[in-house]
């Protein structure tokens, strides 16, 4: 729901009532992630998208319908109809779930909460019970960047329980479904919530101020990325030739990193290729826990760089982890192209995808990257 946090803050702070559907489950090629959403007011307008086009229709009726008749959140399926082309479904082939409820400001100012620090820029998360209890359908909790507990999710018993991992996931900057129950204290039936997330940007770290660097940062940006670029030399580290950076820092690289706020999100971007800035800083690149450590240079430069890493002390494990030469192999020249080839390289490794072209390969189009995630009792 978060993908559409504007327009729902502002329907909440009008007290306008609407109907808002929500993706719950996604199987084989459907073109949305779990938790993108769709919503209907009560004089007919509509944002947001649950298929990127295949069911909006049905969608929308039935979120009219739910607001007209005020009926319990109501659950949905919708897939590939081979008997009947123009059949409500996915035409790609892929079947998604979709949660579809009324949803009243008034009695949710905890979500006018969380919108407002989602609208703001802030990190928070919105635990929504999708499966469990038909009293539990559709409860609401939020948690903001402190911390902090708004709204229950329908029983002061199960609000720790969802918190929590509501927190884990806003750290982790990841929307997922979390399965809870088993516990006769906490969880003593069958729980399944949807943790929307809005979290800070991720960071993209890029040491060597060169014409790579200032097309990698545009790229970056575009990408949703926060984009730092570093370099010891002050003549070519200048935020006037990388305007689509976030900061251009003069320092040296690894004693930058060593002071760097980084989680497991964050991409390493190493386009220096001159050992004494490379191999500090890779060294201590690959021991942190980040998502992705790329290096820039010719596979020569690539094969002297890992004997310097491992005279270094660089242990094999970690060695396994640096892409390099960085990029996938589009025939990139220019600077611009190799962005492009860094970046891909870089999307296809945060969704766990293969690079190879689609008319080449089998199975679904649109990998799952939320998966399920069975918590242990909190």
């Amino acid at each position: 729901m978060l993908n559409i946090a504007d327009t729902l803050r502002t329907w909440c702070r009008e007290a306008r009532p609407f109907a808002l559907a929500t993706v719950i489950q996604v199987s084989g090629s459907a073109p949305l992630p779990v938790g993108t959403s769709l919503a209907v007011d009560a004089d007919g307008n509509v944002v947001g998208s649950v298929s990127g086009g295949c069911v909006e229709g049905a969608v929308y009726e039935l979120c009219q319908q739910l607001l007209e008749s005020g009926e319990p959140p109501t659950r949905a399926r919708f897939g590939y109809s081979d008997e009947d082309a123009f059949a409500v479904g996915l035409t790609c082939g892929g079947e998604l779930g979709v949660l579809v409820q009324r949803i009243d400001s008034v009695d949710r100012p905890h979500l006018v909460t969380a919108l407002g620090e989602v609208a703001s820029g802030r990190p928070a998360a919105v635990a929504q019970i999708i499966d469990g209890p038909e009293e539990l359908l559709g409860r609401m909790l939020s948690v903001t960047d402190d911390g902090r507990t708004h709204g229950v999710a329908g029983s002061t018993q199960w609000e720790p329980a969802v918190a929590a991992q509501a927190r884990a996931l806003l750290r982790a900057g990841r929307t997922g479904r979390v399965d809870l129950g088993g516990d006769a204290v906490t969880c003593p039936e069958s729980l399944s919530v949807l943790i929307h997330t809005h979290a800070s940007r991720p960071r993209m770290l890029i040491f060597g101020a060169i014409d790579f660097a200032g097309s990698l940062s545009e790229v970056g940006r575009f990408l949703g990325y926060r984009v730092t670029v570093c370099d010891a030399r002050p003549v070519f580290a200048t935020p006037a030739r990388f305007p689509h950076a976030d900061e251009v820092v003069v320092d040296w690289p690894h004693r930058y990193l060593a002071t760097a706020e980084v989680d497991a999100r964050t991409v390493v971007c190493v386009l220096t290729h001159e050992a004494r800035f490379d191999v500090p800083l890779l060294r201590l690149a690959l021991s942190l826990p980040v998502a992705y450590v790329g290096a820039m240079g010719s596979r020569r430069t690539h094969s002297h760089r890992l004997e310097l890493l491992r005279e270094a002390g660089v242990l094999e494990e970690h060695l396994a982890l640096l892409h390099s030469p960085i990029g996938l192999d589009l025939g990139a020249r220019t600077p611009e192209e190799t962005a492009l080839s860094i970046a891909a390289e870089i999307v296809a490794h945060t969704h766990q995808g293969s690079g190879t072209p689609l008319t080449r390969s089998a199975g679904p189009i649109h990998h799952r990257t939320t998966p399920s995630m069975a918590a242990s009792p909190a």
